[in-house]
């Protein structure tokens, strides 16, 4: 039978790839809200559990030990989110004068174009008008997007936990799955692909939120000097925004800049864009090199790529695990000889220009 597949011609194989590859992105899109948390939850009890098997050997009970474990990672999220969910609703009160202030910059903005451009005053009020008109057309739309991703948030939130809980506490069972599961010669395979993804989730991850963390108070502290509203909330917003690669910079330097134009001058937001750019400068540079010192990477074509597509399966939320998830992916396929290269195709290991090129020429060479 296995003869038989690889005798199928080349557009039957990758016919069946490509309907396997449809078959499974549509299962992950239909299931986001079961294997989303689920794959949270076991980054996150991964991340436990040395603390967990820390206070097992401080004579700890086992199930006493994960409560602790999980209830102090809870109490931190949930600090977290009330941070920053109670200086929105401040930046919410602020919205109406904050909407004046960005309606005048975009009617001065028009005008200047239709001065410059030969455009008549009444075709720019008609479009004002018109755009204006659809955003309040689709607000309902927008306020409802808002409140399912609200209770979505809600929902994950309860149920992290309890998902944490039965992963630490049946990671033996889960590990002994495993080990049934691939009795043949594969079985220590398997045992390295573990311990590799283990250690990669274990430092990749702690180094990001230490790297998140700094980010945060370098952009708190310059946006604070430069005097702009909100500076922590969107200092801290922007850190989190540094979790989803390029496309997450691009988004945190814009918030920063309309909040300076909105309620400062227009060189503030040019010192908010240098600003900005220094924090990157030092976080590309020494933060991560330092810090995060990842053992696998990726390289920025497949980056930008898992982003996109793990925006369109899941959301924001996808955005946030994409590279995590690649990350574990090319642990994998470096591990297995047929997909080692997939593995490379992933990494950002740079072979030199032309030198399969040659390699090639010089084979040929040899033959004639």
């Amino acid at each position: 039978m296995k003869n038989a597949i690889q005798d199928y011609p080349l557009y039957i194989k990758l016919s069946l790839i490509t309907m396997g590859l449809v078959a499974f992105f549509f299962v992950l899109y239909i299931g986001a809200d079961i294997i989303v948390p689920l794959i949270f939850s076991v980054i996150i009890a991964v991340l436990l559990n040395p603390l967990v098997n820390f206070l097992i050997r401080k004579k700890c009970n086992r199930v006493v030990a994960i409560l602790l474990a999980v209830t102090a990672t809870m109490l931190l999220i949930a600090l977290l989110a009330y941070f920053i969910f109670s200086q929105a609703a401040n930046l919410s009160d602020s919205m109406p004068e904050l909407k004046g202030k960005f309606t005048k910059i975009l009617d001065d903005g028009m005008y200047w174009m239709a001065a410059n451009f030969n455009v008549e005053h009444s075709q720019i009020n008609a479009w004002i008008a018109k755009t204006r008109a659809e955003l309040m057309s689709n607000s309902t739309t927008y306020i409802g997007t808002a409140l399912t991703s609200f209770m979505g948030l809600l929902v994950l939130f309860f149920l992290l936990p309890v998902y944490i809980f039965m992963m630490l506490f049946y990671k033996p069972l889960l590990l002994e799955f495993i080990a049934e599961l691939f009795k043949n010669n594969r079985q220590e395979l398997v045992g390295e692909v573990l311990s590799e993804t283990k250690t990669l989730i274990q430092s990749y991850l702690i180094g990001l939120l230490i790297e998140a963390a700094l980010v945060a108070i370098l952009n708190s502290i310059g946006l604070l000097a430069l005097g702009i509203d909100y500076a922590i909330l969107i200092g801290v917003i922007g850190a989190l925004l540094n979790f989803i690669p390029y496309i997450g910079g691009i988004v945190a330097i814009a918030i920063p800049m309309l909040m300076a134009v909105a309620t400062k001058t227009p060189i503030d937001a040019l010192w908010v864009f240098l600003i900005y750019c220094f924090v990157q400068f030092v976080d590309n540079n020494f933060i991560v090199p330092k810090i995060v010192a990842s053992k696998v990477k990726i390289n920025a074509l497949v980056s930008v790529i898992v982003v996109l597509i793990g925006g369109a399966i899941w959301g924001i939320s996808g955005m946030f695990l994409a590279i995590p998830l690649t990350a574990i992916i090319k642990v994998i396929f470096d591990r297995i000889t047929p997909l080692k290269p997939f593995g490379f195709l992933l990494g950002d290991n740079q072979p030199e220009i032309g030198s399969f090129m040659h390699l090639t020429v010089r084979k040929k060479r040899k033959v004639e």
